[in-house]
């Protein structure tokens, strides 16, 4: 087990951001896992030894407002073999998506909220006294590694707050039914979060992993997304600006497919968004027509799925990073690789 493991095992029990020693290298992540299926797919997490994985949402598929039956999917979870040694092998960082939040595209109009995230923060072991059981949502960041090769993961809770979504009944079925809104009142993230965002945008770190439980860049299907709102998303993409933060990857699940979007345009250097959906819940035949998106590279990928980020840090001239999508069997489906350097805002 690596040092810096070590360290955030003990921070967390003590509840505080680690900065640790060893530089992270490699960072698997995943959602939609259905808590009564068997989970293969773990097995090939754990071959390729990450450093730490990141649950997406859909941890589990509560969709109840009873807490004692959304306590026993969460053990469900916890005694699936392939998961249990998948978490005795790595640490987890994780935020939630509809399904462990309670109920199908819920946002804040879902009555047990708070106990909800009081199951969530047990089921992932977060200490009594940390300053998530006292926020309004499980939104998180923490930083790992050492000046130069610092690795910010920033957590965003896109439930919580989030307030109604607009609507289109006439749109086909299999096309999902949501447009963007046009009441720029209504909020993705909540306030509080956004100035949280703020001050965590402006931490020092060489790459930040920031996993939103929806897609940020994909704008053309009618499910969930933060093209919903397009007042949140254009935010965000300010805020990014605003804070000069370099070396931003976001990281997203939801859709029960895989992909890689990339907005060239949006914040000043180029916003990928890697889509990896589900462990579990991906439909295993050939999809004949792709869902549009614009933004996509490549083809979209079916089957079960998960995303890994490999950091090459002795790379030269600039750090190496690679964004993957892999198969049950730990296959290499698709792949970006590019210089650190190319994740920076471009000089006046």
């Amino acid at each position: 087990m690596k040092t810096w493991i070590k360290v955030v095992i003990a921070a967390a029990l003590l509840h505080q951001t680690a900065v640790a020693d060893d530089a992270i290298e490699r960072i698997a992540f995943g959602s939609c896992a259905h808590e009564d299926k068997p989970q293969d797919i773990w097995k090939a997490v754990v071959a390729e030894e990450p450093d730490v994985f990141v649950m997406l949402g859909d941890n589990i598929y509560g969709d109840t407002e009873d807490m004692a039956t959304m306590r026993a999917k969460y053990g469900n979870r916890a005694a699936n073999p392939n998961f249990a040694r998948a978490r005795e092998a790595m640490p987890f960082l994780a935020t939630w998506d509809d399904h462990d939040y309670g109920v199908n595209d819920g946002g804040a109009e879902y009555p047990m909220r708070d106990a909800s995230q009081t199951e969530f923060l047990d089921f992932f072991g977060v200490a009594s006294d940390s300053p998530r059981r006292a926020r309004k949502g499980v939104y998180h960041a923490e930083i790992h590694g050492p000046e130069g090769k610092r690795v910010q993961f920033i957590l965003l809770d896109t439930r919580y707050h989030r307030g109604a979504l607009a609507r289109d009944e006439s749109r086909p079925r299999n096309a999902g039914p949501y447009v963007p809104g046009e009441d720029d009142t209504v909020t993705l993230l909540g306030e509080e979060q956004w100035a949280w965002l703020g001050e965590q945008l402006r931490q020092p770190a060489e790459v930040r992993i920031v996993a939103s439980s929806i897609q940020v860049v994909a704008e053309d299907h009618g499910w969930e997304k933060w093209t919903n709102m397009p007042h949140e998303r254009q935010r965000f993409f300010d805020l990014l600006k605003e804070t000069g933060a370099a070396g931003v990857v976001v990281i997203s699940g939801d859709r029960h497919l895989g992909e890689i979007s990339l907005h060239t345009e949006a914040i000043g250097y180029p916003l990928y968004d890697v889509t990896t959906s589900g462990l579990t819940q991906s439909r295993s035949g050939f999809r004949g027509v792709s869902e549009p998106n614009r933004h996509r590279i490549g083809t979209m990928f079916w089957g079960n799925n998960f995303g890994l980020i490999e950091i090459d840090w002795d790379a030269e001239p600039s750090p190496r990073i690679r964004l993957q999508l892999r198969d049950e069997e730990g296959d290499v489906m698709f792949q970006q690789k590019f210089p650190l350097d190319l994740l920076r805002p471009a000089a006046p």
